[in-house]
């Protein structure tokens, strides 16, 4: 037992597996996930980068998702194939402490860069005219700068606010890298109501942003089906369906790690829970992406 967070120098993560064999087939499917995200986003990045007929703001914020997507997979997949290849399960508090904000500021960006690429869709369905106007490239780059600044500000707040508890179970966290839930676990009971807030704003914003996409794409349906051809129909929903996928993988994945009884609670299903939302949308989304968009497999 610990005594306070002061004491502490390192974190134990959950192991994947307790044989050598097991451990050494979850870091090789570990390294073909991860190669497969640093690929398909690289290949994004590269090829809307490179290519100037690609240079508009869907692309643009596209771009963007695929950085927050490498962001956040190499801040938790590498150190969890390193700990199996290695057969240890240790973490540093540094290291921890830099995982916790890491990994809140991708995929809080990443939440928050799906929500204004739900705006970017709606703009250019229900008001194409103004199009040029409202996502112009001066709009376009305040609003990822808006984003970017704003969650890193965010991340930083709630990072410092949960490593300032005092913590006193223990240093074994429940999962396969440091993530704020897990960390309020080991905090002295009477102690993280503060922690409780922050969190109860942060449902409170991801709420808003989610009511925001659910209007959005309510709004776009409404005009696709008014469309008279057929064609313009398929055309109108091939540009938002990619985006609708990404964005219901997210959510649902999110939503089910933080929000399943406790009844369904097992370290081992957890652990699955935690790879479906942390590590497979970075690799799934260029992917998705890159299937249903002509333009994009041309330019690649």
């Amino acid at each position: 037992q610990m005594s306070n967070s002061s004491s502490i120098t390192q974190f134990l993560l959950l192991a994947f597996a307790d044989s050598r064999e097991l451990q050494l087939l979850n870091f090789w499917l570990f390294l073909g996930i991860y190669l497969a995200a640093l690929l398909g986003n690289g290949l994004i990045i590269t090829t809307i980068s490179c290519d100037h007929h690609l240079h508009t703001p869907m692309y643009f914020f596209l771009l963007n998702l695929s950085i927050f997507d490498l962001g956040s997979v190499s801040t938790t997949v590498p150190k969890a194939m390193a700990n199996s290849l290695w057969d240890t399960t240790s973490i540093s508090y540094t290291g921890c402490v830099a995982q916790v904000f890491m990994f809140l500021f991708f995929i809080s960006a990443e939440y928050s860069l799906l929500t204004i690429m739900s705006y970017d869709r709606y703009v250019a369905i229900c008001n194409p005219l103004h199009y040029g106007i409202l996502l112009s490239s001066r709009a376009c780059v305040h609003m990822a700068a808006a984003a970017w600044g704003s969650i890193f500000l965010y991340a930083l707040l709630h990072t410092a606010n949960t490593f300032s508890l005092p913590l006193c179970q223990g240093n074994a966290v429940d999962q396969f890298f440091c993530e704020i839930p897990q960390i309020l676990k080991l905090s002295c009971s009477h102690s993280y109501l503060r922690e409780v807030g922050l969190l109860v704003v942060s449902a409170c914003l991801a709420s808003g942003c989610f009511v925001f996409i659910v209007v959005s794409y309510v709004q776009i349906f409404r005009v696709v089906l008014r469309i008279p051809s057929q064609q313009g129909q398929h055309k109108a929903f091939s540009t938002c369906l990619p985006h609708l996928v990404v964005v219901s993988l997210f959510i649902s994945t999110a939503m089910f790690a933080n929000l399943k009884p406790s009844s369904i609670c097992s370290p081992s299903l957890d652990l699955v829970v935690s790879i479906l939302y942390a590590v497979v949308p970075p690799a799934l989304n260029p992917l998705i992406y890159s299937l249903r968009n002509q333009q994009l497999k041309d330019a690649v």
